[in-house]
């Protein structure tokens, strides 16, 4: 038997954005769909950096050997690149892109609509805070391969 997702634990301040929430929503349902397409961001900005990390893999597996054959710094610079993209590949995949529906949220023993939205706004700041994350990640992965390209460029062997 499935079990409910553990219950968020939001601050103050995702309380008062759940009741501004509640009212620039004009209630629970417009609250709802204003958190869903913020979610929606979230996916479409996610799907992005997996494709831009897939790319830079592609990138890899065909000119890969040729670079790091240029030299160590090469080598060092791509092996890094390879492991950054990697591992913001892997947290995308199990953090930012990783479901939790709304529907399983619950309303806190005794608490009203603005507890039920400060639960999942404090689930969405947690997705985001990831979301940076794994931007940064990505952004040093990439700037390792470039390195690496620079430096086989400037060697000019091969």
């Amino acid at each position: 038997m499935p079990t409910s997702p553990a219950p968020e634990k939001p601050v103050a301040c995702q309380h008062d954005e759940a009741r501004h929430l509640l009212a620039v929503g004009a209630g629970l349902d417009g609250a709802l769909r204003l958190l869903i397409s913020q979610f929606s961001v979230l996916q479409t900005r996610s799907q992005l950096l997996l494709t831009v990390a897939t790319l830079a893999l592609t990138i890899t597996g065909f000119s890969g050997p040729r670079i790091a054959a240029a030299g160590d710094f090469q080598r060092l610079a791509l092996a890094a690149g390879l492991a950054l993209v990697l591992g913001s590949m892997l947290l995308i995949l199990g953090g930012s892109l990783r479901i939790r529906w709304v529907t399983q949220f619950r309303r806190p023993e005794g608490g009203d609509d603005a507890a039920l939205l400060a639960q999942i706004v404090c689930y969405r700041d947690r997705k985001t805070r990831l979301f940076f994350i794994e931007v940064c990640l990505l952004l040093a992965g990439l700037t390792a391969y470039v390195a690496a390209i620079i430096g086989y460029f400037l060697v000019g062997k091969l």
